[in-house]
């Protein structure tokens, strides 16, 4: 038997049996996930296990963990492998579902979520003949110092490049001069995006000697507005109200599906629209009512990196690399403006893919102290 992850940790087989029989969500094509059909006989991988653990967003979050088990399910649909899966509730559920995972004999287990940083550390560092990767976030030790671990992969996103097109795009979009951005918890896959947000506002504010003011987040001072969790939609929905009160027209929550709280706020307003972080919001069918409010989504294609970093494990060729995804790899991407095409200027249009294409030609850099 595999040793737990922590010696008080008792949670047995079966409680990881009843989470993978929970209700997944539903299946759908999205930036997240890619395609999950295959019109190919998938191989017999059966015996190979790929599990994931969720932060306490579950799997349904229109966010990352959704886009993140999207991944999961194609590995299962495309490799034929055998997949089980927990949902966190909430963050005293974290260890007591990797070590489920564990004593499952997983051949690789997700987490999904820099919240799991530490049980993802603690798992791998005990089971070295395991495999594991975690989303969104690197390992330390605990002076916060990088720590290498040879059986356990990060899947980090500079996510700060496709953020930047998003703040230009909010910059030249605006009609009262003011935009607005906030996050869940002050993590730095969280502010990464903060911080690609309020340079692309500042770089079209230095383009066209405008004076567009962001609220919400202070990046020489990492310092901003926080509504303190990853769940709380009534949260996203006060904050969204301030901002507008203050001026604020177009809105970044940067807060997993707290911002279905921004779409709500959005709604109450003539003019106000929201960007949606993580997967392509337009395409999640939580966010269907909301549609028209969703001006485009700063995306992390989340499920690509875990079909591929499961393909690897299957193939015997598990690196423990970091994933870093870009612009120029595709792991990172602003999402069309759907409803508003045709109210983005083609100017407009027109200058953000030439930046797109200064970033991953290397000639425009954009920096943030949480890059990869």
């Amino acid at each position: 038997m595999k040793k737990p992850i922590y010696a008080v940790a008792t949670l047995a087989v079966a409680a990881l049996t009843l989470a993978a029989c929970g209700a997944a969500p539903e299946d759908e094509e999205t930036a997240g996930g890619g395609d999950t059909e295959t019109t190919a006989e998938a191989p017999d991988n059966s015996d190979f296990i790929g599990c994931m653990i969720s932060d306490e967003g579950g799997f349904d979050d229109a966010s990352f963990n959704q886009s993140g088990f999207e991944g999961l399910e194609r590995a299962e649909t495309d490799l034929g492998i055998t997949i089980q899966f927990a949902e966190s509730t909430d963050p005293g559920a974290y260890a007591g579902n990797a070590d489920a995972m564990v004593q499952a004999g997983c051949s690789l287990t997700i987490g999904v979520g820099f919240a799991l940083e530490d049980t993802i550390q603690a798992a791998a560092e005990a089971n070295e003949d395991l495999h594991f990767a975690l989303v969104d976030s690197a390992f330390s030790a605990p002076d916060f110092s990088p720590v290498e671990l040879p059986n356990a992969k990060p899947l980090l996103f500079n996510t700060q490049e496709a953020a930047f097109l998003a703040g230009y795009l909010a910059g030249g979009m605006t009609q009262t001069g003011t935009v607005a951005t906030y996050g869940g918890q002050a993590f730095p896959s969280v502010t990464i995006f903060m911080d690609g947000f309020v340079d692309g506002v500042a770089a079209y504010n230095e383009a066209h000697g405008t004076d567009v003011q962001v609220l919400g987040w202070d990046k020489d001072a990492q310092d901003g507005s926080m509504t303190g969790d990853f769940t709380n939609t009534e949260n996203g929905y006060n904050t969204t109200q301030q901002f507008i009160a203050a001026g604020a027209d177009i809105i970044l929550p940067v807060a997993g599906p707290v911002g279905a709280g921004s779409l709500s706020a959005a709604s109450e307003h003539e003019g106000v629209s929201v960007i949606w972080v993580d997967s392509d919001g337009f395409e999640q069918e939580s966010n269907a009512e909301y549609q028209d409010l969703i001006l485009t989504s700063v995306i992390k294609l989340i499920g690509n990196s875990v079909f591929d970093t499961i393909d690897a494990a299957v193939a015997g060729d598990f690196d423990p690399t970091p994933y870093v995804g870009t612009l120029e790899n595709g792991g990172v991407d602003l999402a069309p403006y759907h409803s508003f095409e045709d109210q983005v200027p083609a100017e407009l249009q027109t200058e953000i893919e030439d930046l797109r294409e200064q970033i991953i030609a290397g000639d425009l850099v954009i920096d943030s102290p949480s890059a990869n």
